[in-house]
């Protein structure tokens, strides 16, 4: 196991398997010494945990969760294609898409959700840059989707 999965191990977290593409798109592409993911969804055992949209439907503090979720996703699509997440050099960007109400502006909080899953999981390595956007819908109805980008070091 590695160092990476066992810091998941301590946090009570699992990584999950890769969750299969919805469409025409790999869940990762590696290039160079970057990955870069898919928007990753907050799909738990097939199935997306909540729909709707936050500030209606779903909460700031559910959506939250959820982009926790997604960002363990998107961990799982980066060992698909890197082999080991201990490769993880750095997180370099997240991108979070927010499903949301006409009069919610609370995305910067809903992705804390995200970039503290990476901060808690990788260290200093896992902190980034981030773009938070709010958005009419996402695929399924989802209330968040989140993207990273990885640099990796050199295969051991």
């Amino acid at each position: 196991m590695s160092a990476v999965e066992e810091r998941l191990a301590e946090l009570g977290l699992n990584l999950p398997e890769v969750v299969p593409p919805l469409a025409a798109y790999r869940p990762a592409v590696l290039t160079g010494p970057y990955v870069y993911t898919a928007g990753q969804l907050p799909m738990v055992d097939g199935e997306l945990a909540l729909t709707g949209k936050v500030g209606a439907e779903v909460t700031a503090e559910e959506a939250k969760e959820l982009a926790r979720t997604c960002a363990l996703n998107a961990l799982a699509a980066v060992k698909s294609v890197a082999g080991d997440l201990d490769r993880v050099a750095r997180v370099v960007k997240v991108t979070g898409f927010v499903a949301s109400a006409p009069d919610f502006t609370g995305q910067p909080g809903v992705l804390n959700g995200a970039s503290e899953l990476l901060v808690d999981v990788l260290g200093d390595k896992g902190v980034h840059a981030r773009s938070a956007v709010g958005v009419a819908v996402l695929p399924l109805d989802a209330p968040v989707e989140i993207e990273i980008q990885v640099e990796l070091t050199e295969a051991g």
